[in-house]
């Protein structure tokens, strides 16, 4: 069959103004962007430059010194670095099982739109619970339920580096199950919208190829959305290294490295708010703190750095087709 005429499809035309707005939203973006990596290395600077003095002083040898005296003038951080790390990677683990468990449970059509929507509400306004309430839980709910399960734990497996001594209260155990419940909605929330996002006609195809409905999230599902999982990690772990108030009232603020959950520790957050008010500006002492702040501020950027890289990994794995 001939076509006697083809019809011209008739494109909108951009005017001058249009172009105008475009470069102006254009340059707006950029400038923001702009604006924000120059914060960030401002405030790399102003701490490197407070704390140069005590590098100047000391060099790197209070980031491998446990040793922490003000009146001698020691200030060795290892064991808040240490601290620091592991309760943010415990809470990790527990917040990413529990939720990865509940964006499934709520993604994947297991309850019916209103009562999933209600959820989700209620999962999400964890977030806004100020931390000190999560930290006066902890005092006057968690620690007390933990008494009796930790101290058995103690008694018949002491033998375990985990449970080496027997539980007095605010330690690592405490603080890092309330640090897990904190992060908790960042993680369910983004996992959530990574399963969200995967398309439908993947679960179905897996389910017509006759996966159960298990089978078809496990090995499709989940599959699909890891670079949005490992996002939600990531981001996750970010605020988790930064939290400050609960933490501070549940680890116990002693300065002791291992990996026993029932005993006190420290982080570097909590060393900075508990130290701080009390450094005369310009000391040494007030630089080492400002070198611990430059720590965190470093590991918390490196975390973020290794966990981008990590997603753009996965993401180009999963875009090959493995």
């Amino acid at each position: 069959m001939q076509l006697d005429a083809v019809e011209e499809i008739a494109l909108p035309q951009i005017d001058g103004w249009d172009r105008w707005v475009d470069r102006i939203f254009r340059g707006l973006a950029a400038a923001a962007a702009v604006v924000v990596a120059l914060t960030l290395l401002g405030v790399l600077f102003q701490l490197l430059v407070a704390a140069w003095p005590t590098l100047i002083a000391s060099g790197l040898s209070p980031l491998v010194s446990k040793e922490w005296d003000v009146n001698t003038e020691k200030f060795g951080i290892l064991p808040e670095i240490w601290g620091t790390v592991i309760t943010a990677l415990l809470a990790l683990v527990g917040a990413t099982i529990f939720g990865v468990l509940i964006a499934v449970f709520l993604s994947q059509q297991f309850l019916p739109t209103r009562l999933a929507n209600f959820l989700r509400n209620l999962v999400d306004l964890l977030a806004a619970v100020p931390s000190v309430v999560y930290g006066l839980w902890g005092i006057y709910v968690l620690i007390p339920m933990l008494r009796g399960p930790a101290n058995w734990l103690h008694e018949h497996a002491s033998w375990m580096p985990f449970f080496a001594t027997p539980f007095t209260g605010p330690s690592l155990l405490p603080a890092a199950l309330v640090l897990a419940i904190m992060v908790l909605p960042t993680i369910a929330s983004l996992s959530r919208d990574a399963l969200a996002s995967v398309p439908k006609n993947l679960r179905d195809g897996a389910l017509a190829l006759g996966a159960s409905k298990w089978e078809a999230i496990i090995r499709v599902v989940i599959p699909s959305a890891l670079p949005g999982l490992l996002g939600a990690m990531v981001l996750g772990l970010g605020r988790a290294l930064g939290e400050t108030m609960a933490v501070a009232m549940l680890v116990g603020n002693t300065p002791k490295m291992g990996v026993n959950l029932l005993q006190p520790a420290n982080t570097l957050a909590t060393l900075l708010a508990n130290n701080f008010p009390e450094a005369p500006i310009g000391s040494t002492y007030a630089g080492a703190l400002t070198l611990a702040a430059l720590t965190l501020l470093v590991v918390a950027l490196s975390v973020n750095v290794i966990g981008a890289l990590i997603t753009q990994r996965a993401t180009r794995w999963h875009r090959s087709g493995r």
